[in-house]
C-alpha cells in the first residue's frame, strides 16, 4: 500500500469521517474492467470519467446509503466493511484496480450495502451516479462485464464468511497480506496492528502473534507499521486456501 498508515483510537472508523475530499489528478487508463471492455465501449465510458485522488481512510460510501458516484481504482484500493447495528466491524472484500466501487448499479439498486473505506491511496476514475445509470442502459458490454463482476463480489463475500468462521488468523493474516499486495502492486505497505485486528475481526493480541511468526519464517518483515512481503512465494503457502480461490474466480471470469 503505497499510503501512510494510522493509529485508530475508539472505534477505528469513526475517526476517519473528516477525511478530505478527493482532488483532481491525472490518472491512466489501468484499471482492468475498463480496460477490459470493446475500444467503443471504454470510449464512451471514458468520457464521463474524471480522475481523482483517493486519499487514505476516506470514507467513499456509509452502508444503506445511497452512492454518489461510481468509483475505478488505478492504484489505489478499497475496504469493503460489514455494518453491525448501523456500525462498521469488520472487512469482507476490498475492491482494486481489477474492480469497482457501485457495481450494485446493474441491478438497479442504488444504496451501497457496505462500508467502503479507502484503505491503500491512489488515483481512480470517478463517475456521477446518475450519468453511469444512462451509460449502463445503452452500453451492453458494460452490463455484461458488471454482472460478471457482481458474480466475482458475491463469491468473494461468502468466501470471506466461511474463511472467517473456519481458518485460523495465521493463514487469514496471510492471505489478507497478499490481497493488500496485489491491489497495492508493492512488496511494502503502512498498516498498524490495531487495523489488521479490526479488518480481520480479531483481537490485536492475535494479530501480533500472527505476524511476529511470518516475520520469524522469514516471509515478511514488520517494523512500527511498515510491512515489506519477503518471500511471495512461501507467504502463498502460508495463506489459506481461500486466497488461491478468489484468484481462479477472478481469473476465470474477468479475464
Amino acid at each position: 500500500m503505497r499510503g501512510r498508515g494510522q493509529v485508530l483510537r475508539s472505534h477505528p472508523l469513526e475517526s476517519l469521517r473528516a477525511s478530505p475530499q478527493p482532488e483532481k489528478v491525472l490518472a491512466p487508463v489501468e484499471n482492468q474492467l475498463i480496460a477490459n471492455l470493446p475500444r467503443r465501449s471504454q470510449l464512451t465510458l471514458m468520457q464521463l470519467c474524471e480522475p481523482v485522488q483517493l486519499t487514505m481512510a476516506q470514507i467513499l460510501c456509509d452502508g444503506g446509503k445511497p452512492i454518489r458516484h461510481v468509483y475505478f481504482p488505478v492504484e489505489g484500493f478499497i475496504s469493503l466493511v460489514t455494518l453491525l447495528d448501523g456500525k462498521p466491524v469488520l472487512e469482507v472484500g476490498m475492491v482494486g484496480r481489477e474492480g469497482m466501487l457501485g457495481a450494485q448499479m446493474a441491478l438497479g439498486v442504488i444504496s451501497e450495502p457496505l462500508h467502503a473505506v479507502v484503505q491503500g491511496p491512489g488515483s481512480a476514475w470517478r463517475i456521477g451516479r446518475l450519468a453511469f445509470r444512462r451509460e449502463l442502459r445503452r452500453n451492453m458490454a458494460l452490463q455484461q462485464s458488471l454482472n460478471h463482476y457482481l458474480h466475482v463480489t458475491m463469491t468473494q463475500l461468502a468466501g470471506s464468511a466461511a474463511c472467517l468462521r473456519f481458518h485460523q488468523i495465521g493463514p487469514r493474516l496471510a492471505r489478507w497480506l497478499l490481497m493488500t499486495q496485489d491491489r497495492a502492486n508493492s512488496d511494502r505497505f503502512r498498516v498498524t496492528h490495531e487495523f489488521l485486528a479490526f479488518m480481520l475481526g480479531v483481537r490485536r493480541v492475535g494479530i501480533t502473534t500472527a505476524a511476529a511468526t511470518l516475520q520469524r519464517q522469514g516471509l515478511v518483515k514488520y517494523h512500527r507499521g511498515d510491512i515489506t512481503v519477503l518471500n511471495r512465494g512461501r507467504l502463498e503457502k502460508a495463506a489459506c486456501s481461500c486466497y488461491a480461490a478468489d484468484r481462479n474466480t477472478y481469473a476465470e471470469l474477468l479475464r
